[in-house]
């Protein structure tokens, strides 16, 4: 069964279900999301409505909302493209909204996810980025 939150002392990644995409989406915010204004970004538009189109499983292969541990608020994602492959290679993506980058979320929320993928069995992990983005290649190193 999957874990309604996975926390360290640095970021909180919180598992965002079909219901909660169609939210994020429509921007119909309930008590408890905590979304900064500018969350989500364009880039986790189609990744959030293809989740929104699914069925609930309880896979831990999934989108994460990436949470600041002092006031909760979501200010990025984290996500799998899928579970490990034949190889045990899992990929995934992630992105913070502006105001949130360059204090070491990003790079926190890659190491707790990719921990969390070896205990359901992902042997290996697999990302990419543009090469101007030198902030991203600095988390994925």
């Amino acid at each position: 069964m999957m874990e309604p939150m996975l926390a360290n002392s640095h970021v909180l990644l919180t598992p965002i279900t079909p219901d909660i995409a169609r939210r994020i989406i429509d921007r119909t915010e309930q008590p408890g999301d905590d979304w900064h204004p500018d969350y989500p970004f364009v880039d986790e538009l189609d990744p959030l409505a293809a989740l929104a189109a699914s069925e609930l499983s309880e896979t831990p292969f999934t989108m994460y909302a990436i949470r600041r541990p002092d006031d909760r608020a979501a200010v990025g994602g984290f996500g799998f493209f899928g579970p490990p492959d034949a190889s045990g290679a899992v990929e995934f993506g992630y992105g913070l909204i502006p105001a949130a980058r360059g204090c070491g979320l990003a790079s926190a929320a890659v190491m707790l996810a990719l921990h969390h993928a070896g205990q359901w069995g992902a042997l290996r992990a697999k990302a990419d980025t543009e090469r101007t983005n030198a902030a991203s290649r600095r988390v994925l190193e």
